[in-house]
């Protein structure tokens, strides 16, 4: 059956669209156009508005309290302390601390600006039409004016609270992620400059686990030592000895240039750090004619017959040299620490 056969009588009356089409017995699917816009309470009752004020702000100033909780919850809490939470069960303290805080400022805000948006922001629907890409200089007008009036709307400028809750709570929320920054890795404080190397400690031979005399150690030869008192089973060998590695090689004394280095030498044994000053790798490999050490990553290479000193490859400064001597019973022993902190610069070196 046509819409002709169809009896006029029955069809839906007609309505009127945003530009004025109208539905008839010829045209029973026309487009019916906006629907009657219905003004919400909070646009007829200031005191309806105002409370809807006031949950947006609640709702902003939770997001800055679960900021500042964020950030306590990352400096107060251990890593490894936990707790059980039903059903999940145990874990970290810390990270759910830090989801759960993080969560609720972010949904906070975004909750805030919904509320904002569907209770006191304008809701009235317009119907434009279309237009080509680049736009005449009236458009650009219109569309300043609109926005404009959009701006007017939003009630930003009249409502100081909602404006001054929010920069708040968008001011707060980064310095979730400026926290997280610490993750990094662990404050230094002094370790750095620091090792296992102290003043009495005998050097142990890496590979006899033996107490090195001056004997033991023949001219032209490199012997990898480790402070006295040091263990492979110990839990942090790994982390100690990535600091305290040392290297021995004999010299001449009079093919030693450095005069410091003389000093700090024992029958001509001068003991450095094993840690290149580049990006921290382990050096091992040694020229016996020129008493350089050659870095294998990047190839810095240090003369050990004059201070430790760069002379090739990108390393910015020569290598920590440890004082030594021979003790009362033959040993060689260290005589403190290394002369500057190990391994690569950092921003608080020297």
């Amino acid at each position: 059956m046509s819409s002709q056969d169809i009896p006029e009588e029955t069809l839906p009356a007609a309505q009127g669209d945003a530009h004025g089409a109208v539905a008839t017995a010829d045209d029973p699917f026309a487009d019916p156009g906006l629907p009657p816009h219905e003004h919400r309470k909070q646009d007829i009752d200031e005191r309806a508005a105002q409370r809807s004020e006031r949950v947006v702000a609640f709702l902003f100033l939770l997001s800055m309290l679960a900021t500042v909780g964020f950030i306590a919850a990352y400096v107060s809490l251990p890593v490894d302390k936990s707790i059980y939470v039903f059903p999940i069960g145990h874990i970290s303290a810390l990270n759910f601390a830090l989801g759960l805080t993080l969560g609720v400022a972010l949904f906070c805000i975004g909750a805030g600006a919904v509320h904002w948006a569907r209770t006191l922001m304008s809701d009235v629907e317009h119907a434009d039409e279309r237009h080509p890409i680049e736009a005449s200089p009236e458009v650009k007008a219109k569309v300043l004016a609109d926005f404009k009036a959009g701006a007017e709307e939003s009630t930003f400028g009249r409502r100081k609270l909602l404006r001054n809750t929010m920069f708040g709570a968008l001011a707060l929320v980064p310095l979730s992620g400026v926290m997280l920054l610490r993750d990094l890795g662990p404050l230094p404080g002094t370790k750095l400059r620091k090792t296992a190397w102290s003043e009495g400690k005998m050097l142990i031979n890496q590979n006899t686990l033996q107490p090195l005399r001056p004997e033991d150690v023949q001219v032209g030869s490199l012997t990898f030592a480790m402070p006295e008192g040091m263990s492979e089973e110990d839990h942090d060998f790994q982390k100690q000895i990535a600091k305290a590695a040392l290297m021995i090689v004999r010299l001449r004394p009079e093919n030693i240039k450095d005069k410091k280095s003389l000093d700090w030498s024992a029958d001509g044994i001068v003991a450095y750090s094993k840690i290149c000053t580049h990006v921290g790798c382990p050096i091992s490999l040694y020229e016996q004619q020129t008493h350089h050490v050659l870095c294998p990553c990047h190839q810095s290479t240090f003369d050990l017959s004059d201070g430790g000193r760069v002379i090739f490859g990108p390393a910015g400064h020569a290598l920590p040299q440890l004082r030594i001597k021979v003790n009362d019973k033959g040993y060689l022993e260290a005589m403190g620490d290394f002369s500057e902190p190990v391994g690569p610069a950092y921003w608080e070196r020297g």
